[in-house]
């Protein structure tokens, strides 16, 4: 399979989230037009190199895409188009957080083809903002939203957390309540994971991190589906609902183990069975890019088993599963043949259904889906 999607990494930010283990800085403007001159020689490589069809999807990612000025805005998606050809309707989307846009930047990136913005809001408590490490309050949110929209913007994306320290349910439901008077066609929302060596993680190991106890998470996940499912957005993955015919088209390619193209310190590839990991550096991706080099650090080539485990353990966050027909032309092999024991197990305790058609979650098993996906860890 030849790629059809490109994911692009921008590793800056205002300041440092205390709960992000992304690849991501704090920087100048000079240094962010030396990355583009980086990323600019980087993609015309990555288009010579590598096979690829028209482009499907687009993701820019960070980091927060929109800390470019516009002008350097300008650049980013003039140096997308320059080097790949865009399949007709096309995604294209970018990630911004509230705060960093202006009505000329956010026209700059429809203009240069941009039709999806994912803005990380997180919360609507802004005591709760304040402990992340964020910088935009909720009435920020709001001005931030409303300037996608008159900038023409018809598919915009919400993150939200749960788990938070200092939430409650009652706090949570507020946050729930407001995102879907906003009505965004999509509606992301995690539950939060304490990752190794950001603040959190230090101040957890401190004793310093207060976090709702796991019944409170839980509740407030069920209390996410129901609200979402009330108000019009089905549920297509387990943490991402969409309204009709706005699910994200990128986000699926990794769910179904597909191959993807990706560019920018830090991201990371899968091409012909193979996953390579871009140079993380900032100072020393450019580097390496302008010296003519793609700036890849890191190859692994995946397994046949590793494949499958992979084809499992992702499309199962899918609601609709991983269909049969889908993994036999993956895989050369029957589902049943790699994993009858394991599903078969699942079933019985009633946390898969088979059917004729996919292997899916049930909604018993929403809740604790990583148990699900570590059974079919079996090589």
């Amino acid at each position: 399979m030849k790629p059809s999607s490109l994911y692009i990494h921008i590793p800056f930010c205002a300041s440092k989230c205390y709960y992000c283990d992304f690849n991501s800085y704090v920087s100048t403007g000079e240094v962010m037009d030396r990355y583009l001159d980086g990323l600019e020689k980087e993609m015309e490589l990555l288009s010579k190199e590598l096979p690829w069809e028209p482009l499907k999807t687009v993701f820019f990612g960070g980091g927060t895409p929109t800390m470019f000025d516009v002008k350097q805005t300008e650049r980013m998606m003039n140096i997308l188009n320059r080097f790949f050809r865009l399949a007709e309707g096309a995604e294209i989307s970018v990630e911004a957080n509230p705060g960093t846009v202006n009505l000329e930047k956010l026209r700059v990136l429809k203009e240069g083809g941009a039709n999806r913005l994912s803005f990380g809001v997180q919360s609507f408590h802004d005591p709760i903002l304040k402990k992340l490490g964020r910088l935009h309050d909720s009435l920020t949110v709001y001005h931030s939203y409303e300037k996608a929209r008159q900038a023409g913007f018809s598919s915009i994306n919400l993150d939200l957390m749960f788990g938070l320290p200092g939430q409650t349910i009652p706090i949570f439901e507020d946050s729930l309540r407001r995102i879907v008077e906003l009505q965004p066609e999509h509606i992301s929302a995690y539950s939060l994971k304490v990752e190794e060596g950001t603040p959190f993680a230090i101040w957890q190991e401190r004793g310093k991190l207060q976090l709702p106890p796991e019944e409170e998470d839980l509740a407030m996940y069920q209390l996410l589906m129901d609200t979402l499912e009330a108000h019009g957005y089905q549920m297509y993955e387990i943490s991402n609902f969409a309204k009709k015919d706005h699910d994200c088209r990128h986000n699926q390619v990794y769910w179904r183990n597909e191959p993807y193209l990706a560019a920018g310190a830090g991201a990371h590839g899968y091409v012909n069975d193979v996953r390579y990991v871009i140079q993380s550096s900032v100072p020393g991706y450019i580097e390496t890019c302008l010296s003519g080099k793609r700036p890849v650090v890191e190859r692994e080539e995946i397994p046949a088993e590793i494949q499958r485990e992979d084809t499992m353990i992702l499309g199962l966050r899918m609601i609709r599963g991983v269909e049969h027909a889908r993994f036999k032309e993956r895989h050369g092999v029957d589902m049943h043949n790699v994993f009858g024991r394991e599903i078969e197990r699942f079933v019985q305790e009633g946390l898969l259904t088979d059917n004729a058609e996919a292997v899916c979650l049930t909604k018993k098993a929403l809740p604790i889906a990583n148990e699900v996906f570590s059974g079919f860890l079996i090589s």
